[in-house]
């Protein structure tokens, strides 16, 4: 039976063992559908995080994907294009039972004016990344990614320990929501600045922050004591990070980390100008979209601004993948990207051996089930310190948002070994229903984004999209139950594409062999992306694991 969901009580959490659907493929899919709403920023408008990404383009495609997946048949593929579906093909039960495409706008139209327009008109809706194919799980999903951004920062410049350190960022929606556990789990003393009184109180709600902060003298005081301490905390401040910044650069503060995960990405339905209340930027996006965007522009020139100038002074600054730096860039900031991507920064020498954010959803809504996958996870990789420190860690910090979930960053064999490991359990009976298994679409082999995933690769590559287009058509041809292709819109028009892909574990021979070569091809394909570019770390994981790449001059 559904659970309640005190949120947002008209989007109760799906789970329990009665299928509504004529098999568990398809209940899977609908119960993720469920649950991303479910674990959404904004359910009532289909609107999962970003400002604008979404699980369907309406309602009235909404429900008609519920309808479809609770009657179609193994043998049937559902067609989406941008949220809607549009067709259900008679294929074959090893197909995948949905592929989509969402958001993809041909290259010289790709464009966030032309996409609101094309938004305005009905015909498309972005999907984010994991929001559009139901993939998302809450904060949960990225705050691993966010911890091990913080960790490689205390490996380089602080010793292997965050304790004393004082971490700067800004940003507490669907993907920012992450980052006060995950500073406060590295040990630091986090604060995070958000213009959204009710995104800040959320966020002290389910635990990820402390404490708020009144103001921004009393939130730097708290900092200092806990830095004095050596204690981990997060503090919350609400106000708009473009004006904290530069207040706390001629406060002479100097944080040890700065970062940003604003919507800075879409000037119109993502990023707050300073000066201006919730109230009059929700009016402008209506009634001035112009205005909004020069003066969100003009916002972030004075945010990044501020950010150089901490990074002159000794910070370690870096971009979280919000665009900010880009758009600082067109607003006239020539050195904006002095600022690192992440990706590159941190955490490339993972992503060349396909280890990355992969993440797994007990259907049956049981906490049991993710705790017994807990334990297996720490029995089937003992001397794999990221993943075993990650489990202890999330296991005592991380909750819940929705259906059970947990993610690890594992590369290639060991996703594989887990899942049909996992696929054992469930045959067995010891977990309480199916799980399903996917990723982050920035993953190693899935995703093109010149200034996030593939900034400056090695071989000069960071443009070229054919890789993400390479792995969807390769896992429908490796059997995955839903594989999808996403563009950016709205501010990310024209800047990315990604794929993703989905898993259910349902405990049959089937499924094992789905897993065998879906979740195995994935991560080949991921060595194979690095190896061609001529990373060494992945032409040697390559030769290592016997994985199919041709090296060709």
């Amino acid at each position: 039976m559904p659970k309640p969901n005190p949120r947002h009580p008209n989007f109760p959490i799906p789970g329990g063992s009665e299928l509504r659907a004529k098999g568990w493929r398809q209940e899977a899919l609908l119960r993720l559908l469920e649950n991303v709403l479910s674990v959404g920023e904004d359910p009532e408008n289909l609107i999962v995080y970003a400002a604008l990404g979404k699980a369907a383009r309406n309602w009235a495609a909404h429900d008609a994907i519920s309808r479809v997946l609770k009657t179609m048949d193994e043998d049937q593929t559902l067609i989406i294009q941008s949220g809607k579906p549009v067709g259900l093909l008679k294929t074959h039960d090893r197909a995948p039972l949905v592929i989509m495409a969402n958001c993809n706008i041909v290259g010289q139209w790709a464009k966030a004016e032309y996409y609101y327009d094309l938004q305005e008109k009905g015909l498309i809706c972005w999907g984010g990344l994991t929001a559009g194919a139901w993939q998302y799980i809450g904060s949960q999903g990225v705050i691993q990614g966010t911890y091990e951004i913080f960790m490689r920062i205390a490996e380089k410049r602080f010793g292997g320990s965050l304790a004393g350190r004082f971490i700067l960022t800004a940003g507490l929606g669907g993907m920012g929501g992450a980052q006060p556990l995950a500073g406060r789990m590295a040990g630091a003393a986090i604060l995070v600045v958000d213009i959204d009184p009710e995104r800040v109180a959320k966020r002290q709600e389910i635990g990820f922050l402390d404490e708020v902060a009144p103001d921004l003298e009393t939130a730097l005081s708290m900092i200092d004591a806990a830095v004095q301490e050596k204690r981990a905390v997060s503090i919350g401040l609400v106000g708009n990070a473009a004006e904290i910044y530069p207040q706390i650069v001629r406060l002479g503060i100097v944080p040890d980390i700065v970062s940003d995960q604003t919507s800075a990405h879409d000037l119109v339905y993502g990023y707050v100008p300073k000066g201006m209340s919730l109230e009059e930027v929700h009016r402008l996006r209506k009634e001035g979209q112009g205005e909004l965007m020069a003066a969100s522009r003009a916002s972030i020139v004075d945010h990044v601004r501020a950010m150089l100038t901490l990074q002159e002074r000794g910070a370690e600054v870096f971009d979280n993948g919000n665009l900010i730096r880009t758009q600082a860039k067109q607003g006239g900031v020539e050195n904006a990207f002095d600022i690192p991507i992440f990706t590159e920064a941190y955490l490339r020498p993972l992503f060349c051996k396909a280890i990355g954010p992969f993440r797994w959803m007990a259907l049956s809504g049981a906490e049991s089930d993710i705790a017994r996958i807990d334990d297996l996870v720490l029995e089937l990789f003992p001397d794999n310190f990221i993943v075993t420190n990650w489990i202890r860690l999330a296991r005592e910090n991380v909750p819940f948002e929705g259906l059970p979930a947990r993610i690890a960053w594992l590369g290639h064999g060991e996703r594989t070994q887990l899942a049909l490991s996992v696929n054992e359990l469930v045959a067995s009976g010891e977990l309480a229903g199916p799980i399903a298994f996917s990723r982050d679409h920035l993953d190693a082999g899935a995703m093109a984004h010149p200034n996030i995933m593939t900034e400056n690769m090695k071989d000069g590559s960071d443009a070229i999209a054919d890789w993400p287009l390479i792995n969807a058509m390769t896992l429908c041809s490796s059997m995955a139950d839903l594989v999808v292709i996403h563009s950016g819109g709205g501010g990310y028009a024209g800047y990315m594409t990604s794929a993703g892909v989905t898993i259910v574990a349902e405990g049959t021979e089937a499924a094992a062999e789905r897993i065998s070569h879906a979740i195995t091809n994935d991560t080949s394909l991921g060595i194979i992306r690095y190896a061609d570019a001529g990373y060494d770390e992945a032409i040697a994981a390559a030769s290592l694991n016997a994985v199919g790449h041709l090296s060709v001059g």
